[in-house]
């Protein structure tokens, strides 16, 4: 493989796995709000 398709390949694994870190943290802030209004609805 040349070089370039080595780089583009590596880049494109990073944004990968920076997106999935982001969606995971995203996903637990939506959950925790979600409880926070559910604890508000029961009291």
């Amino acid at each position: 493989m040349s070089l370039t398709i080595k780089s583009l390949l590596l880049s494109m694994a990073v944004l990968f796995i920076a997106g999935c870190n982001t969606m995971e943290g995203a996903g637990r802030d939506i959950q925790d709000a979600g409880e926070a209004v559910e604890r508000g609805a029961q009291n």
